[in-house]
């Protein structure tokens, strides 16, 4: 896969767009590795601690997986598709309303049913 940067983002930016649309399209399979930190920084000509913010923007989206001394490997986009959703509807639900005691109380509930589905 190859980034490219076009200048119209900050770099760091451009390389989460870049590397999100891979995923998202399938270009990028789950489990696959991305390239080192140092190694994208050298391929760009960037220094490699924006590199590194990148992938933990990766992470924080929940697109990659960071192994410490391994290396950031894909989590896949359905993954990340199923944290946007929940991500949406506790929004949702927060400005309907809801307190965050309510939605921890609701939480607490689904994970201690012993696997029951609802």
């Amino acid at each position: 896969m190859q980034i490219r940067l076009n200048g119209r983002k900050n770099i760091y930016e451009e390389i989460v767009d870049e590397y999100e649309r891979y995923i998202r399209a399938g270009a990028l399979q789950e489990g696959e590795k991305l390239p080192s930190c140092r190694t994208l920084a050298m391929e760009l000509g960037i220094n490699p601690n924006t590199v590194e913010r990148a992938y933990a923007e990766l992470e924080r989206r929940g697109l990659v997986k960071t192994l410490p001394k391994k290396g950031a490997f894909v989590c896949g986009a359905e993954t990340s598709s199923l944290r946007d959703e929940a991500r949406r509807q506790l929004t949702a639900l927060k400005n309907a309303g809801a307190g965050k005691d309510e939605l921890l109380s609701l939480i607490e509930e689904i994970y201690s049913d012993g696997g029951k589905k609802l």
